[in-house]
């Protein structure tokens, strides 16, 4: 059965998904509000705020700026390219970015599969969590996320990656 329990943040109402597992649940997506292809909730699921008190509570210590990275029991499906792309995601520092291209050649994707690349980036289902929000184009803008680039952009200030914008 697939669990749930939606959980306010900075960033608006995050829903966060699981199954049950012998260990366990396992998380299996965190979305935000307006998430392009995000899943929604409905019959099958039960919402269950217990079984994810600690990752919500990490999530909260990471907007608290007390957490810099996430170690949960994770199991997003996708293909063993999507996978490997996914862990890479885990491998970039708190406070730090890195470019499409940084990333292909750090996991061997050729030139020529940049996008493919960027279309796994993009399909990550557990934003925040696995940071794609880490990852920005060569010139140093915000490529899309699917949590929306205002977004993004607020969690690469929060982070320490960008300088905030001065006001006035």
């Amino acid at each position: 059965m697939t669990l749930y329990t939606l959980h306010d943040s900075p960033l608006g109402e995050l829903l966060l998904t699981g199954e049950e597992s012998p260990g366990g649940t396992v998380l299996t997506s965190l979305s935000m509000p307006g998430r392009r292809g995000a899943p929604g909730t409905g019959p099958g699921m039960r919402r269950d705020e217990r079984t994810f008190a600690v990752a919500t509570a990490r999530l909260d210590a990471y907007f608290a700026g007390r957490l810099t990275r996430f170690e949960l029991p994770l199991s997003a499906a996708g293909s063993e390219f999507r996978q490997r792309v996914w862990r890479a995601l885990d491998d970039i520092p708190y406070g730090t970015t890195t470019t499409y291209g940084a990333l292909a050649e750090r996991l061997g994707v050729p030139r020529a599969e940049i996008r493919a690349l960027a279309a796994a980036v993009g399909a990550n289902p557990l934003l925040l969590v696995r940071p794609c929000h880490r990852v920005i184009g060569a010139d140093g803008s915000m490529r899309g996320y699917a949590g929306g680039v205002e977004r993004k952009v607020r969690l690469l200030t929060h982070e320490g990656a960008l300088q905030p914008l001065p006001v006035g």
